[in-house]
């Protein structure tokens, strides 16, 4: 087993859960994005994701990519801990069990590796 192993599941529920982000328009409850109409925020939405996505693929396959790693562990935490405060929220469309799923476990294996790390 490779030792980021759990780092890797976490990442990929978190690659997937930006996907139906997608589906449940979270541009709606985000800071500025928010502000825009829905056509323009899915664009800025989606369109973030291109450099984001880009700069850790690049960090991950980099010399530093253990600081990343854990860097993205506590990212995982805290963004599930957003969704559990943020479940209330009017524009909040993480309703199905599949949603929580894929943020949920992506939270937990990054708790999990940063218990591995430290």
């Amino acid at each position: 087993m490779n030792e980021h192993s759990v780092f890797l599941v976490g990442f990929a529920f978190l690659l997937v859960h930006e996907m139906d982000a997608v589906r449940c328009r979270e541009w709606r409850i985000l800071p500025v994005l928010s502000r825009l109409d829905d056509s323009a925020g899915y664009v800025a939405f989606t369109a973030l994701h291109v450099p984001i996505y880009a700069l850790l693929f690049w960090g991950l396959i980099g010399d530093a990519s253990v600081g990343l790693i854990v860097g993205l562990d506590v990212f995982l935490v805290v963004h599930l801990a957003l969704h559990v405060l943020l479940r209330n929220h009017p524009e909040n469309q993480f309703r199905t069990a599949l949603s929580w799923v894929l943020f949920t476990a992506a939270g937990v294996c990054g708790a999990i590796d940063l218990l591995f790390r430290l």
